[in-house]
């Protein structure tokens, strides 16, 4: 009996020593395997890295101001008897804009020129006599200085009713007219804005520690942050002589030729202006190869790595990466990427370190230093 509990407890531990052998070897081969598979690779597109020098800017938000802007304004009161302008018409310089109502004063230069009539035939009757020794000198003077004050007065009231005309100091483009016909308007009260917007100015501020920097005639372009087609190219043509003492800036303005008005004055622009065109050589790429954490900004550089297996595969690493200034649809690298080495540009945020990727660059995003996209 005792030799039979014997064999039973052999039987046994062999049956569970070969069940144990089985499955140690299937969790190893299960393990193996786990550890030998790779993910199907993501797709990507890539840039190789290259060295550039790009031009030094100097970038301010300026405001655009009409070369000749003013707000035609009334110069003597009266009732608006005739409005012959339309609200963002194009003026000529001279060019009626309103008339006020004369009748009074037309009136008042139809008895000044009466009084001319009868002060000349006074004097040239006098002239007569005093020719033939009747009249006294003095008489002759005092008809002689009548003439003249009734002429001069004729004269300011013909002043008088052209001043009550309002023409166009100068061409440009007319904005909202501020007055209604039949409104009675005050001396100085407000006609209606007339900007001259064939050429504008870009005034911006720089600081002190920045002047040496800027110079008449250096180049400069403008545009409109989030609006499309607005831009311009210009030089320096002034800057002031005086520095803000509450700001120490000093403002400067730039001269644009805006022919098709899309400058206006008051709007807010990036101004940049060229320092000079060869700066430092940096690495530059695309702002979609650019991924961000709380440690820093990273990069993914494709590359030749070793998988668990010993074989080798197209593969992706983390760098991390110092940033410099931005340009259009690319970014300086200062540090962490090498001339030559292979840059993911897309996908990155679904990649990891090790991953395997495919590239494909049949399509590839924005890396243009000067964009001009098409749809805002």
């Amino acid at each position: 009996m005792k030799k039979r509990m014997i064999i039973m407890l052999v039987v046994m531990a062999a049956v569970v020593g070969l069940v144990g052998f089985i499955k140690y070897n299937q969790i190893r081969a299960a393990i193996a395997q786990h550890m030998a598979f790779m993910p199907p690779p993501e797709a990507v597109t890539t840039v190789v890295a290259s060295q550039e020098r790009w031009q030094v800017t100097l970038d301010a938000i300026g405001t655009v101001v009409a070369a000749e802007g003013v707000t035609v304004s009334a110069d003597l009161p009266g009732i608006v008897a005739a409005i012959e302008c339309e609200s963002g018409a194009h003026a000529k310089a001279g060019d009626v804009l309103v008339r006020l109502d004369t009748r009074q004063e037309e009136a008042q230069l139809a008895a000044a020129k009466a009084a001319e009539h009868l002060a000349e035939v006074n004097l040239e009757r006098l002239s007569t006599l005093r020719a033939q020794g009747v009249a006294a000198q003095a008489e002759f003077d005092q008809a002689d200085a009548e003439a003249k004050q009734a002429a001069a007065r004729v004269r300011e009231m013909q002043a008088v009713i052209e001043r009550k005309t309002i023409r166009a100091p100068f061409a440009g483009v007319l904005g909202i007219r501020q007055i209604n016909l039949g409104q009675y308007v005050n001396a100085g009260q407000a006609i209606v804005p007339l900007q001259s917007l064939d050429r504008v100015f870009v005034d911006f501020a720089v600081p002190q520690q920045q002047m040496q920097d800027v110079r008449v005639g250096a180049a400069m372009n403008v545009a409109v942050d989030g609006v499309t087609g607005i831009a311009a190219e210009g030089r320096i043509t002034a800057i002031n002589s005086v520095i803000d003492q509450s700001t120490r800036n000093v403002t400067v303005r730039g001269t644009f030729q805006n022919q098709s008005h899309r400058l206006l004055p008051g709007m807010f622009v990036k101004a940049s202006v060229v320092v000079r065109e060869g700066g430092d050589p940096i690495i530059a790429v695309p702002a979609s190869a650019i991924a961000h954490a709380p440690y820093g900004d990273f990069v993914f550089v494709v590359d030749s790595l070793v998988g668990p297996t010993g074989a080798k595969y197209r593969g992706v690493r983390q760098q991390v990466v110092r940033l410099g200034d931005s340009r259009g649809d690319r970014v300086a690298i200062l540090d962490g990427v090498m001339e030559g080495e292979e840059v993911a540009t897309s996908g990155v945020f679904k990649l990891r370190t090790g991953a395997a990727v495919l590239v494909s660059n049949a399509v590839q995003p924005g890396n243009k230093l000067n964009p001009q996209p098409e749809d805002n």
